[in-house]
């Protein structure tokens, strides 16, 4: 299917830009709680920085995780995994969370984009999904033992 391989490539494309906007703006974060030496609740400013490059590297490296997992999958046009589904399934709530508390904290662009985003990792999953069900439905499963339904 062209549809199902299309939309996981471009969900595993948009997710590693993600990664890579994710770490600059936590690095523009980092560098501006730093230059001007901020603090909160009299938390050491140093320990925000390297927090929040923590942060960022952290979640840059899962976002990236999440598209690449999303390529291979796309590019042998086979169903993820249950380690990478497991993966995108977290993928998929994390944005979903970070979608509605964008709304709040940066607007509805930021909203949109993280559901579009959400849409795209979902859809690829869905689309994969035929698979993982015809392929348990080949196997041979073992004669149910219990009691006899009434």
């Amino acid at each position: 299917m062209v549809a199902r391989r299309t939309t996981g490539l471009v969900a595993g494309m948009v997710l590693l830009v993600e990664a890579v906007g994710f770490v600059v703006v936590h690095g523009v974060l980092a560098t501006a709680v730093g230059g001007q030496r901020m603090s909160m609740a009299d938390l050491d400013p140093d320990a925000m920085v390297a927090g929040t490059w923590a942060m960022g590297g952290a979640m840059g490296l899962f976002l990236a995780l999440c598209g690449v997992a999303l390529l291979v999958v796309a590019v042998r046009d086979r169903a993820p995994g249950r380690a990478a589904r497991v993966l995108l399934i977290a993928c998929a709530v994390t944005h979903g969370v970070l979608g509605a508390l964008a709304v709040g904290l940066v607007g509805w662009g930021a909203f949109a984009f993280m559901m579009v985003v959400l849409g795209l990792v979902v859809l690829s999953l869905l689309a994969y999904a035929p698979d993982v069900i015809a392929r348990e439905a080949a196997e041979p499963r073992p004669p149910a033992t219990g009691p006899a339904p009434v």
